[in-house]
């Protein structure tokens, strides 16, 4: 998208009682966000926030808008810039639209999550990080899978993903199901079953996984031992502690380089923003 700021003067006309005074006319532009179809509302909104709102990037003390005019060397102010035009043209409100950009751009508003032991696919130093806390009976979780899946194959070479394990006590095969993929880890095999585990989240009882365990060449009868083992107790409860530590709530939880994913924005062209403004 092309973006133009859309400051607005009011033209009073001189000494003459009778004149209106002229239409408001769009102030400089910002390159690289659309507003053509914007309506002059809209346009003012998206001003003021241009004009208050900081650069994403902690070394430009500037208003995102003055960032991109100045075409500075920060590579979030084009897509923050981008985010704010589609909320408003959206109609998100005032309250939404600046607690979205704060939590995805705002610098502090990132995380420190550990990512080691964690199974985990894509590159170790892979410009983008997506760690997501699931349940594999979550019907929610099972939803977002296929999404995360054709996310992850259409940048794999720029996206790590690394998966939290957190079973919820509402979920009778919760615990059993996250067991069994940990000890899938241990035999090298944790996306293998993982795929089957949400493919299948209707059907987890011990039976159906060993089904779906040695439909993946997995050994189940070492699968079962590994399953009580001290290593996935420790794997799910480091994941449990960490869970705790950062406040999540339910699942699926998603973070993105650190910063939670709200469902209001668009995963897909969040994670593509990243990627692009990393490349550069």
């Amino acid at each position: 998208m092309r973006l133009s700021g859309a400051a607005f003067l009011l033209l009073a006309a001189c000494g003459a009682p009778q004149a209106a005074p002229a239409a408001p006319v769009e102030g400089a532009s910002l390159p690289g966000v659309d507003t053509h179809e914007f309506t002059p509302r809209e346009r003012h909104e998206l001003d003021e926030y241009v004009r208050d709102l900081p650069a994403p990037c902690k070394d430009v003390a500037v208003p995102v808008g003055q960032c991109l005019q100045e075409r500075r060397a920060c590579s979030s102010c084009l897509p923050a810039a981008q985010f704010l035009a589609k909320a408003v043209r959206e109609g998100l409100s005032h309250e939404q639209i600046r607690d979205l950009y704060k939590q995805r751009f705002d610098p502090a508003s990132s995380r420190s999550i550990p990512l080691a032991g964690s199974p985990s696919r894509g590159p170790d130093d892979a410009p983008v990080v997506i760690v997501e806390f699931a349940d594999f009976e979550c019907p929610f979780c099972q939803r977002m899978a296929p999404e995360l899946d054709r996310i992850w194959e259409a940048h794999k070479e720029k996206v790590r993903f690394v998966y939290k394990f957190m079973p919820l006590s509402m979920h009778p095969h919760g615990e059993s199901s996250a067991r069994a993929a940990a000890a899938a880890q241990l035999q090298g095999k944790f996306w293998d079953l993982h795929h089957q585990l949400f493919a299948n989240g209707e059907h987890l009882d011990p039976g159906e996984v060993d089904g779906y365990a040695h439909a993946v060449g997995l050994d189940v009868a070492r699968l079962h031992t590994d399953m009580q083992s001290p290593a996935v107790d420790e794997r799910l409860a480091a994941d449990r502690k960490l869970a705790d530590e950062l406040g999540v709530k339910g699942t699926p939880t998603i973070y993105i380089d650190g910063r939670e994913y709200d469902v209001k924005l668009d995963l897909g062209e969040w994670i593509a923003q990243e990627i692009a403004a990393r490349s550069k």
